[in-house]
């Protein structure tokens, strides 16, 4: 059975039809969003307890909420390991403490989800070549899944991309420009070079299908252990948003059947607008001027789903919080030390922005707590200082 219907906006609720190639509203500019008949998935649906359809493995296993293309791409993403954490839980308490670990995704990150299902779809609508901007894990996914879908693919990368990323994205047969500066810069840059036809441009929030393939961690967790918290570091917010939508989706298929799990959202203190603005109350997120950390993946000044991204955090009963770089180091170093895995410094983000939620009484100890992993630290090791012990 097919259940994709469409896309919605996700800031004036305009529809548009399943087979369009929008990448973003056509009236508001705002973020599309899949939609699925819910209603007949639950019709159809009695022999199963959850999303998936019970048979393979990664991402396109769910796909009664994924769209149905014609060819399917994939190098092997999803199933991601979910590690207990008791020791490293010991420092603040929690006992249920587990971290998600995408960097055991290809090419290193979560953001192999999303390009699998986008990279799709840009098959699916006939696209002779894809664009992205990038702080390095989604230009990587992009030039991989490119090359798998014999997609030319053109990766836009601001020059303090970590050392390596060019180079793995032009073995991909990928082309790449090196942009002076940060992310915004790089997406500048591509704005000027993809001009016209827009089709292959797979921003944050201007391709709705990187959504769909980031929400199947939350399928996961919720077969795995049905978490009361997910911790999650944040830039453009893709992930907050698919986290919500998942269990949103969860819920109108009536399988869900306790509260959506509360969502933590983790900026760096040098770059937190989503912060800032939760924490006043605000609506809408004002763009951070001049952000600087060491966690380039959550150097991300504006989201495009700002709105979105604080709607998801207040209606799951969550919170958001920035913590300082040095923090997210320390992070680094103690989750090897103690857990055994490298993160990347936004992964790292998590734990450091979950201690500093149970010490502010946020998160309760006793929950049953997922921090996520979004990629390896294996290509931010210029950062360790070798004088550390």
């Amino acid at each position: 059975m097919k259940y994709f219907e469409g896309y919605r906006c996700g800031s004036c609720a305009r529809e548009i039809p399943a087979g369009s190639a929008a990448g973003e509203c056509p009236a508001c500019s705002g973020p599309l969003l899949c939609v699925y008949d819910t209603s007949a998935i639950r019709r159809n649906a009695s022999a199963r307890t959850s999303a998936s359809t019970r048979s393979g493995k990664g991402v396109w296993r769910y796909g009664d909420l994924l769209p149905d293309f014609a060819r399917k791409i994939t190098l092997g993403e999803g199933n991601t390991p979910l590690v207990p954490a008791p020791r490293l839980g010991e420092a603040i308490g929690a006992r249920d403490l587990y971290v998600k670990d995408e960097s055991f995704n290809p090419t290193g990150s979560f953001k192999a989800r999303g390009m699998a299902v986008a990279v799709s779809r840009l098959l699916e609508l006939g696209v002779k070549k894809a664009y992205v901007p990038s702080a390095g894990n989604a230009g990587l996914a992009l030039a991989a899944y490119g090359a798998a879908a014999d997609i030319p693919c053109h990766i836009f990368i601001p020059s303090e991309t970590p050392e390596g990323v060019a180079e793995e994205c032009r073995l991909y047969g990928a082309e790449v420009t090196v942009v002076p500066g940060i992310l915004p810069d790089a997406a500048r840059a591509l704005d000027a070079s993809a001009t016209g036809d827009r089709t292959g441009v797979v921003s944050t929030f201007r391709e709705p299908c990187r959504v769909e393939g980031k929400k199947t961690i939350a399928f996961e967790l919720e077969e795995e252990i049905e978490p009361d918290w997910i911790v999650f570091p944040t830039g453009g917010g893709t992930g907050i948003v698919a986290f919500w939508k998942a269990y949103r989706e969860l819920e109108a298929l009536g399988t869900l059947r306790r509260p959506m799990p509360r969502l933590a959202a983790v900026q760096a203190a040098g770059c937190a607008p989503l912060v800032k603005a939760f924490v006043e109350g605000a609506s809408r997120a004002a763009p951070w001027k001049d952000p600087v950390t060491i966690a380039s993946g959550i150097r991300v000044p504006s989201s495009r789903a700002d709105a979105l991204i604080l709607q998801a955090l207040r209606e799951s009963g969550g919170t958001a919080v920035s913590v300082t770089d040095g923090e997210i180091m320390a992070a680094v170093r103690e989750m090897a030390r103690i857990l055994g895995i490298f993160p990347s410094p936004e992964g790292a983000a998590t734990w450091a922005g979950l201690r500093r939620l149970v010490r502010e009484e946020k998160i309760s100890p006793s929950a049953r707590i997922v921090m996520v992993n979004t990629a390896g630290g294996a290509r931010y090791r210029f950062l360790l200082d070798s004088r550390e012990p």
